[in-house]
């Protein structure tokens, strides 16, 4: 950046009387940035960035002109012709015209940096990633089907708001008036652009449409979106704690969660993920600040007021209020959803119902609602049919061609309050979406699964149903004895069994299988469980989703970041293994076939495996390299990415641990043990196999999601299958790389039993 173009910014910048923080603010751009801009520390400014700072600076088109020819590297635009000078003759009395100042001197710059088109880039794929997934989600939804229910707003009360001076950004000592901010779905994002702070709060009580509302933005501002200008996307805010994680560092991890090829490193060592942040490059859309956990929502507030990032959020009143009262969103207006009227439920639900001699079973329904308002059963029923979730649960209902009568919704006799009719909505939602004959799992069954999960979700505090922690919730203790229990089986019964049939090959009677399968089957067992409970306290990437590609060269980030965990997960299952080891050979057993070597023998090799094992694990992570941005990946992706990762690295560690103990075994004892090959080489990628279910989130899906959980009657055999089926009954829906229940009045419904 020139000085000649930073002291162009910043004299517009003062003439629009605005300060580095109002410029920030308005542009969405950081304060930092501003300041990089105005003092030339920041040399190559994105065409995008300028065209954002002459919109906030109310530039007219030719001063917008000659600023955009700068940052575009072109020769300055000439300024237009001034005015000829009046004839002398004309009389002194004229008014003379003013005379204009001179255009502040202006020269071509460089294109923009390689950052910054990376960045640029990053962006474009991120909203093309996070459209692409809300308009599947929405025709999931089925929210155009016949069409979006009515979702109106109006301006939410002056005392949850802050002073409409804030809002509007002006100079100190001016004042503003309130702005007219309601509106109705298709009008979200204009309604945001009114708004010049940039900030905006939507309230309304729960199934009024905020997360319909919510998408609806998105997806109509990714779709007018210029290219490298600010990405919205929602970030689901019941997993911040503001107390542990700051909030730009939380908006980078949500995003590496959800779209992995966002970990590559976009400068300065970052991620791109936090590279984007950091530039201003996402617009953070906050759904469900009433899903905080108690106590976090005055932090989140004080978090959210720390920075002059753009945001819309949403909540239920109460939970807002609460805070707003103390110390409201800073500059943020308000709005708030308003009730669906009987008109709105009359125009939409028999369009949603069959036909039967041109009408349907809703025509004598809403006519009743209609012509006895007074009614209590009628007075209730319009109660409840006054937001889109109770609407589309009685779709759900009594819409479809098994549906039932909805006359029976005004029979006071079972259904003597607002409270009941809703229950019952509630209740009746799985039975309706189970209903179909050609289901594969039964509606009472599903009731059970879906009532499991949701519990499982609450003992977590999170409405994030990932599918890497559906172990999560069971005790540490209990979850170490699961993976010791089945690492241990597996590999006494692989194990005896092929020492068993090579002794028999060579001329024994194959009973030293008896002591060969529990010996190792013991050993591998308590490494294994030790392994996974110290994977739970250090971490280093175990238990963590694989968000990476295997390639010949990989990253020396990750590498160092993870190195020296990895390795000492590896150290410890491995002096477990090396006790037991050890203690066997004491006792005169030797599973592992190193023979004559009493304890110290047994407890070395185990310990040398281990440590191996961590050493390779920990080497492995050199060759994860960052997936493609534009790959959104989903649970299901998530999942086979993971799958393969653990597969290829642990049964190769594991092939490795058996020509290591081979070659230990040969040079203790001076020969080749023939018994030990088909241990080593077949047991051995076995072994691998199994610490690999140890220590990954792979490893725990398939033994508590795929084993444990289904065999004691909690889960389906078949998880995953059963979770992309409840997305599509409208159960669920997917949210990145996890699952969500579709609504949080359903999953406290389900919680409860």
């Amino acid at each position: 950046m020139t000085s000649q173009f930073s002291a162009l910014l910043r004299q517009l910048r003062r003439q629009a009387q605005l300060t580095q923080d109002d410029l920030a603010a308005r542009t969405g751009l950081s304060v930092r940035t501003i300041r990089r801009l105005e003092s030339g520390d920041r040399a190559n400014p994105q065409l995008d960035t300028v065209r954002l700072l002459a919109d906030a600076l109310g530039l007219q088109p030719r001063e917008r002109a000659r600023v955009l020819a700068v940052a575009d590297g072109r020769l300055p635009v000439e300024p237009d012709p001034e005015p000829e000078a009046e004839p002398e003759t004309q009389p002194e009395t004229q008014p003379q015209p003013e005379p204009q100042p001179e255009p502040p001197p202006v020269v071509a710059v460089a294109p923009e940096s390689a950052l910054e088109r990376r960045l640029a880039e990053a962006a474009d794929d991120l909203a093309h990633a996070v459209g692409a997934r809300l308009g599947r989600e929405e025709e999931l939804r089925r929210v155009q089907d016949p069409f979006p229910l009515p979702v109106r707003w109006q301006a939410a009360p002056e005392a949850v708001m802050d002073h409409w001076e804030n809002i509007c950004r002006v100079s100190p000592g001016e004042s503003a008036t309130a702005l007219d901010l309601a509106g109705s779905l298709a009008e979200i994002a204009e309604v945001y652009r009114r708004v010049p702070s940039g900030r905006l709060v939507v309230l309304g009580r729960g199934g009024s449409g905020k997360s319909v509302l919510a998408a609806r933005f998105v997806l109509d501002v990714v779709r007018a979106r210029e290219r490298g200008a600010a990405v919205p996307v929602v970030f689901g805010l019941g997993s911040w704690d503001p107390t542990t994680t700051g909030f730009r560092d939380w908006l980078a991890g949500q995003l590496l969660r959800d779209h992995p090829g966002l970990a590559a490193t976009g400068g300065d060592g970052t991620t791109l993920a936090a590279a984007l942040v950091e530039a201003g490059r996402v617009l953070p859309v906050l759904d469900g600040f009433d899903e905080l956990a108690a106590g976090l929502h005055r932090p989140a507030i004080d978090a959210l007021n720390a920075t002059t990032l753009p945001l819309l959020l949403t909540s239920r009143p109460g939970e807002y209020a609460a805070v707003a009262g103390a110390a409201a969103l800073t500059a943020a207006a308000a709005v708030r959803l308003t009730d669906l009227t009987v008109t709105d439920v009359a125009d939409y639900l028999p369009r949603t119902a069959r036909k039967d001699g041109g009408a349907t079973a809703w025509d004598p329904v809403l006519a009743e609602l209609r012509a006895h308002p007074e009614r209590p059963a009628c007075r209730d029923l319009r109660a409840v049919l006054t937001t889109p979730l109770m609407v589309g649960l009685a779709r759900g209902t009594y819409s479809g061609p098994a549906g039932g009568d909805p006359a029976v919704l005004l029979d006071r006799d079972r259904f003597d309050s607002q409270h009941a009719l809703e229950e019952h909505l509630l209740g009746s939602f799985i039975p309706s979406a189970y209903r179909d004959p050609d289901s594969r799992w039964d509606a009472e069954q599903a009731r059970g699964w879906l009532g499991y999960l949701a519990q499982h979700l609450d003992r977590l505090g999170t409405h994030d149903l990932a599918w890497w922690q559906l172990g999560g919730a069971l005790r540490k203790r209990t979850r170490m004895a699961v993976v010791g229990a089945l690492a241990g089986l597996v590999v006494g019964l692989v194990g005896g069994s092929l020492v068993g049939l090579a002794d028999l090959l060579l001329g024994g009677d194959g009973w030293i299988v008896l002591l060969t399968g529990p010996g190792l089957g013991l050993s591998i067992g308590l490494a294994a469980g030790l392994a996974h409970g110290a994977g739970l306290k250090l971490g280093g990437g175990a238990f963590e989703p694989a968000r990476v590609q295997l390639r010949a060269r990989g990253g020396g980030r990750r590498l160092r970041a993870r190195f020296g965990r990895r390795l000492l997960v590896g150290v410890i299952g491995g002096v477990g293994l090396g006790v037991v080891l050890g203690l066997a050979a004491g006792a005169g057993l030797e599973p592992m076939g190193l023979t004559g070597f009493g304890f110290a023998g047994g407890f070395a090799t185990g310990a040398g495996l281990g440590a191996l094992a961590g050493l390779g694990w920990g080497l492995v992570a050199g060759f994860e390299a960052a997936v493609d941005v534009r790959s959104a990946v989903g649970p299901a992706d998530l999942l086979r990415t993971s799958r393969t990762i653990v597969l290829v690295e642990f049964l190769v560690l594991g092939l490795v641990l058996g020509l290591a103990r081979l070659l230990i075994i040969t040079v203790a004892l001076g020969r080749l043990e023939l018994v030990s090959l088909p241990l080593d080489l077949v047991l051995g990628p076995v072994i691998g196999l199994v610490l690999g279910l140890s220590i990954s989130a792979w490893g725990q899906w398939v033994v508590f999601a795929r084993v444990w959980l289904p065999l004691t009657g909690r889960l389906p055999w078949s998880v995953a299958a059963f979770l992309d089926d409840a997305c599509r009954r409208g159960v669920l829906r997917q949210v990145g790389a996890v699952h969500q229940f579709r609504h949080a009045r359903l999953q406290s419904h389900l919680m409860r039993g």
